[in-house]
């Protein structure tokens, strides 16, 4: 991960308070906190995995559940390691280029996942609305310039944010009241004015989330559409089963999300600790549901792990009992 050298702030360090009004539970906290990462990195090393091994699994849609599991091992990696050292060694303090290069990694990452979900809808389009050009229309290389494009847009959304936080100097007070770097608790330590900051977050999410789910609502209407048209109902509910997945991953991906941004602009009254709470949420639900929800709803990748699981038991060495 790049790190951001600003070198009026090289001296300066943020204190992380964890949970404020929660730190006698910290202990406990970090107990659920572990057990998702664990989870979401055995998940989405497994997904990994059995995709690289299996020849049958090189294909657009497992691409593209590739690129979501390095997404969903990211996320996690780059708040819970420093989370545990809060909940577990009261070690707190972060510098503040290394606080503006993690939440430049946070929301870059968030932006790049919004950005696979919209190509997951356009490929469900596609492989629905117009099977026959499928195989010409999705293929890996296109898939692959599609996520390029998605990680240059997240880039040039976010890098202006650790830009705007720098050309302003922190005031005294350097306690956030968060697990992480998030772009607007940082931005109110500033001393100055931030307007400009706030209207850069607001405007940038509108636009670029906005947009993501424009083109997913656009999708899936004409994909509606052409089910709609279909006669036969197992037709129909083939056509539904493909989508499902995508579906679940886009509502525990968003919710969450927009749980966490509307209580940073409009909860003003709401305690510290919820805020707290549901950013989180953010950063260990999905991470570790996504493997689960296509590895259930898409066979013959649950067909693959269960070649691997039920090899790994033939493998396993026997116990002769002596004669």
């Amino acid at each position: 991960m790049a790190t951001f050298n600003f070198t009026t702030s090289d001296s300066s360090t943020f204190i992380l308070m964890g949970i404020p009004g929660l730190e006698a539970a910290h202990i406990w906290i970090s107990i659920p906190f572990s057990i998702s990462y664990l989870i979401s990195l055995l998940g989405n090393i497994a997904l990994l995995f059995v995709v690289g091994k299996e020849q049958t699994l090189h294909k657009p849609m497992y691409l593209l559940l590739c690129l979501l599991a390095l997404t969903d091992i990211a996320t996690p990696t780059s708040v819970v390691p420093k989370a545990l050292c809060i909940f577990w060694l009261n070690l707190k303090g972060i510098t503040v280029g290394g606080c503006l290069t993690q939440m430049f990694f946070l929301h870059t990452v968030s932006f790049m996942q919004s950005a696979i979900l919209v190509i997951m809808a356009f490929d469900r389009y596609v492989a629905i609305c117009n099977p026959l050009r499928y195989a010409i229309i999705v293929t890996n290389a296109r898939i692959a310039k599609l996520g390029l494009m998605g990680l240059v847009r997240a880039v040039i959304f976010m890098f202006p944010l650790p830009l705007l936080l720098s050309r302003q100097p922190f005031c005294a007070n350097h306690f956030i009241s968060q697990t992480h770097c998030e772009h607007m608790a940082v931005a109110k330590l500033l001393c100055g004015d931030i307007t400009v900051n706030r209207m850069y977050s607001f405007v940038t999410v509108f636009v670029v989330i906005g947009s993501d789910l424009m083109l997913i609502a656009l999708s899936y209407g004409l994909i509606i559409r052409a089910v709609l048209r279909i006669s036969s109902k197992k037709a129909h509910q083939k056509a539904l089963n493909t989508c499902t997945a995508h579906i679940c991953v886009m509502l525990t991906s968003y919710g969450p999300g927009f749980l966490t941004s509307l209580t940073h602009w409009f909860g003003q009254g709401i305690a510290p600790h919820i805020h707290v709470v549901l950013a989180n949420l953010y950063f260990l639900i999905p991470p570790m549901l996504n493997p689960v929800i296509y590895g259930v709803k898409t066979k013959e990748l649950r067909d693959k792990v269960g070649k691997y699981i039920c090899r790994g038991d033939q493998l396993r060495p026997l116990t002769l009992n002596p004669v």
